[in-house]
């Protein structure tokens, strides 16, 4: 598949493509991806829709995630990843970049970008990390209101409200958050940094019938759940946000530390993609074929 060729495009805009695999039996599995790169990558896995973090595109641009990035930034990486995937794609639009003006502004660039699903929260500015302390929030009123701005503003987009209420508020402020949000007009609920099975559970009862997100962000608050547990706790999807940007980092610093230690990459070439194995991952000999006046590239051949 190519974004070039118009008969290969989804026919069915993101947000329906997204409410389709909501609907679909079993919980909703939305790797983060973090580029376009990672997007292709996660869809030869097999996944069927992405979740696009604030947390790993600030982290990218080297910024902490304290809502300094703008719409037009996050939609930079929307395209990337909508374009290169083809895949139905939830992004985190922290805050909503203002007031309920602004969060219409948001969900609008949002999906005219190519996303499929948003979720704005209800902390204040300078947000946080939902694992982190000392967390401002909104009042619940306010949050209501950009809520039912977003829904407003949206043709096909989902519109997820996520609330960080249960580390100040406790569960039953959490829960009181969650359902003035959805009769704000919210389709699903993202209870933020739980910190144990027993308040999944809660939320869960409390909240019947309606869609829950679920966070399996590493080295936070929430115990290490897989997919199917979350399932079976009955949450409808699951994200996992940095994971790709933590493994990518990672590699990158064993790299330079090699390429300051060695004065040569060759002792990392086997944690390596190869040139022949990137070029099968985006496609590009199919780009190629598209036009015949390339000629079709053959990788060279490489012997360490």
């Amino acid at each position: 598949m190519t974004y070039l060729t118009a008969n290969e495009l989804p026919e069915m805009s993101a947000g329906r493509r997204f409410r389709q695999a909501l609907d679909k039996p079993g919980i909703l599995r939305l790797p983060g991806a973090h580029n376009g790169q990672a997007a292709l990558q996660a869809r030869a896995a097999g996944f069927d829709a992405l979740y696009l973090s604030g947390a790993a595109m600030t982290a990218s641009m080297g910024l902490p995630d304290l809502g300094i990035i703008t719409i037009d930034e996050v939609c930079f990486f929307i395209r990337q990843i909508a374009r290169a995937s083809g895949l139905p794609l939830l992004v985190d639009g922290d805050t909503g970049y203002g007031e309920a003006l602004n969060v219409m502004h948001m969900v609008r660039s949002f999906e005219d970008a190519g996303a499929g699903a948003v979720h704005i929260e209800d902390q204040l500015l300078p947000k946080k990390c939902g694992h982190l302390n000392d967390k401002k929030l909104a009042p619940a009123a306010d949050m209501a209101a950009k809520v039912a701005a977003a829904a407003k503003a949206s043709r096909d987009i989902v519109v997820i409200a996520r609330t960080d209420a249960a580390a100040s508020e406790g569960i039953e402020g959490a829960v009181a958050r969650a359902r003035l949000y959805i009769e704000a007009g919210a389709d699903a609920i993202f209870p933020e940094a739980l910190t144990s099975v027993e308040m999944f559970k809660e939320i869960r009862a409390a909240l019947p019938g309606v869609k829950l997100l679920a966070n399996m962000t590493e080295f936070g608050r929430t115990p290490a759940l897989t997919a199917q547990e979350f399932q079976d706790l009955g949450y409808d999807m699951v994200i996992w946000p940095v994971s790709s940007l933590r493994v990518a980092n990672k590699a990158q610093e064993r790299l330079y530390r090699a390429l300051a230690r060695d004065g040569a990459t060759t002792s990392m070439l086997d944690d390596m993609q190869t040139r022949q194995e990137l070029y099968d991952t985006i496609g590009l000999n199919a780009f190629e074929a598209l036009d015949q006046t390339i000629a079709a590239s053959v990788a060279p051949e490489w012997t360490a």
